[in-house]
């Protein structure tokens, strides 16, 4: 597996997939090298794509990670995860949050990387969300 900054060339292979995200905004997040691209680099193509930001513009939040369907369950994740946190870590920052529906399966994979439950916030539509937190 290759890790990548996504660039322009990415932006259709990323917005046909992130349905949580405002369309102009990939660009935006591409060109301040928020979002990575994970290869294959034995097929040579995308499987998937991993998005962070900042939680009150100071602390690195990972949003959204997509590992396309076929490549699932294949450590794809948590060697995007592991990269991120590292970069972070380079950059002087000692902890990352993320956030996950309460009905989603992902809480458990980022608990297994060391995540910890720090809050939740609950939407009138949706599930609850938790929130997590990790040292590094």
């Amino acid at each position: 597996m290759k890790i990548e900054y996504a660039t322009e060339a990415d932006y259709d292979y990323i917005i046909e997939r992130d349905r949580h995200i405002h369309k102009p905004l990939v660009k935006t997040k591409i060109s301040e090298k928020e979002i990575f691209i994970l290869w294959d680099e034995d097929e040579g193509s995308r499987v998937g794509w991993m998005r962070y930001g900042y939680f009150w513009d100071n602390l690195p939040f990972m949003n959204l990670i997509w590992i396309d369907e076929p490549y699932r369950n294949g450590g794809y994740g948590k060697k995007v995860v592991l990269h991120w946190e590292s970069l972070m870590k380079q950059q002087g920052f000692d902890t990352v949050m993320t956030s996950t529906q309460s009905d989603e399966h992902a809480q458990h994979f980022y608990r297994k990387l060391g995540y910890v439950d720090a809050g939740a916030l609950l939407l009138d539509t949706q599930p609850l969300e938790i929130m997590l937190i990790k040292k590094i």
